[in-house]
């Protein structure tokens, strides 16, 4: 597997982090883990070929996460480099995915589900084994953010990853996260954190240490981060593993 950050930030307009996105290249296809507004224009920042994505993950429904998605639809609507495109694209999401797509239909009839190409809508079950592109496993659990959060477990080949998305402090997480090859975890603060519905450092490498994972990367910092001494603020942890901070544009083999 090969990751990509697209956006390592919060919903806070920043100039050097966009907000949440990752694409990941795995041998069954490529997949979109959250789509910000700002992740269509990231991919092609990026190189990546999102002509051709195979599937979308969105965890939940604030608009740093999903808000993308209608834009990004719209968009491959019309592009000329998907007017020839026979493959599926399969958007993968909690309950209430399809209605978010068909209010946004609603405002002005896009018909965002009628493209070039079939699109399909499938609403994950907690706990519930799916396979996200052909020959890769995924499986999600809830997480304490909005009643719809979800991190997800995703399985190619022997490589693994858990993605937590945005999250509250949540111990179950570190066993679904078990020894993976990475864990991507949300650290949106770094102390005395206002807000029980995301982590602090603290927090994030509590989970660390349970879940043992073989690298870890944190994510969706807010500007409270801007000018700390990353690696300075982890050493007083003792991290067991590789801890990478996400910034966009950062490329990791899994």
């Amino acid at each position: 597997m090969r990751l990509i950050v697209l956006g390592s930030g919060s919903s806070v307009p920043h100039p050097r982090r966009s907000s949440s996105g990752f694409w990941l290249e795995t041998s069954g296809g490529t997949i979109l883990l959250d789509c910000s507004p700002s992740s269509i224009h990231r991919m092609a920042e990026e190189g990546c070929e999102w002509a051709a994505l195979d599937a979308v993950w969105i965890s939940h429904f604030h608009l740093d996460h999903c808000g993308g998605l209608a834009s990004f639809l719209f968009s491959v609507k019309y592009a000329p480099d998907t007017q020839k495109r026979q493959k599926p694209l399969r958007i993968f999401g909690p309950a209430g995915i399809r209605e978010i797509i068909s209010r946004i239909d609603a405002v002005n009839d896009y018909r965002l589900l009628e493209q070039p190409f079939p699109v399909e809508v499938i609403e994950i079950e907690t706990h519930e084994p799916f396979e996200i592109v052909p020959g890769v496993r995924a499986v999600t659990a809830k997480t304490p953010h909005t009643p719809e959060s979800h991190a997800i477990h995703i399985r190619d080949n022997e490589k693994t990853l858990v993605f937590t998305s945005d999250t509250g402090f949540h111990e179950p997480l570190a066993a679904l996260a078990r020894q993976t090859d990475l864990f991507i975890l949300e650290c949106s603060f770094i102390r005395n954190k206002p807000v029980e519905i995301h982590l602090e450092l603290a927090e994030a490498m509590f989970l660390l240490r349970k879940a043992e994972p073989r690298r870890a990367m944190l994510m969706h910092f807010y500007p409270e981060w801007d000018g700390v001494d990353f690696e300075k603020e982890l050493s007083a942890f003792q991290p067991k593993c590789e801890v990478i901070e996400a910034r966009d544009g950062h490329m990791i083999e899994i």
